[in-house]
């Protein structure tokens, strides 16, 4: 099994645990309570304990305020769950409508704070963030993974200290090497692109001639193999590879067997003249 598909594994699994706690609701919306930071086109639902008549479900405005009965117009816009039960709690003590207030705050939607994950992931789209601190490597498990013609690296476009910035992060070598600084937390506004993984090509006297992934660390006697082998009429004698350099300069050039194999290289494989 090659590297990529064990990351590839790896991220299933994460995102199989991701499905399992999104069939609980009650475990995300209690995980999300301390620290989400309600924004504007977050759902809320309010309701207080033996006054339904006060239950409520409210869109956040853009100016970050909602509508509550007998308290009226309330900004919530930048607070989490957890102060605007303390705060509607303790305007309608304040107000003499309930001695005792008991409000509870459970988001029902979450729209203000969102990434971006697009390219070769199972399913791109514009993913939530339901807590704050939600890292990298679980955003791309809720997005499904990086497919099998995706990148071991991918980029992320993120607004750190005060500017745009473009990172290029190995997955590889953050689950290989354990280094996990990389899988940082994600902003909202972020965008992670995942590109199509570099490729070669194989033809001459090999089995099955055509474009292949380059998976890290290929050498020239590898990608044959990935060709299914020589022919009959082959031989690693010889073997060229024209490989590009910049924009237009091709070198044709003839690599030990053990030489590494490097985005769109082109491998021919000689006829043996015997």
């Amino acid at each position: 099994m090659s590297i990529h598909s064990l990351l590839r594994a790896f991220v299933s699994i994460i995102a199989l645990s991701f499905a399992a706690m999104a069939g609980a609701q009650g475990a995300s919306q209690a995980a999300a309570r301390g620290d989400y930071q309600l924004g504007a086109g977050d759902v809320i639902k309010i309701t207080v304990f033996q006054s339904p008549d006060l239950a409520t479900e409210a869109r956040i405005s853009e100016n970050g305020v909602i509508s509550f009965p007998l308290v009226g117009v309330v900004r919530v816009g930048g607070m989490s769950p957890t102060a605007v039960e303390q705060m509607l709690a303790k305007r309608l003590r304040d107000g003499r409508f309930l001695q005792d207030p008991q409000v509870t705050v459970n988001v029902l939607q979450f729209r203000s704070q969102q990434v971006s994950v697009l390219g070769k992931v199972g399913k791109p789209g514009r993913y939530p963030l339901e807590t704050t601190g939600m890292r990298l490597s679980e955003v791309l498990a809720l997005a499904g993974g990086v497919t099998e013609t995706g990148a071991d690296e991918i980029v992320l476009m993120t607004m750190r200290d005060g500017r745009m910035q473009r990172l290029v992060i190995d997955l590889v070598q953050m689950f290989n090497v354990g280094d996990l600084s990389q899988d940082m937390p994600m902003a909202a506004g972020d965008v992670i692109y995942v590109n199509e993984a570099p490729q070669f090509f194989v033809y001459g006297q090999v089995q099955r001639s055509g474009m292949y992934r380059l998976d890290r660390g290929l050498t020239v006697a590898q990608a044959i193999a990935k060709g299914g082998g020589l022919t009959l009429r082959g031989t690693d004698k010889g073997v060229r590879v024209h490989r590009r350099y910049g924009n237009r300069t091709v070198q044709v050039l003839e690599p030990k067997l053990d030489d590494p194999v490097y985005p769109d290289d082109l491998i021919f494989v000689r006829e043996s003249i015997f």
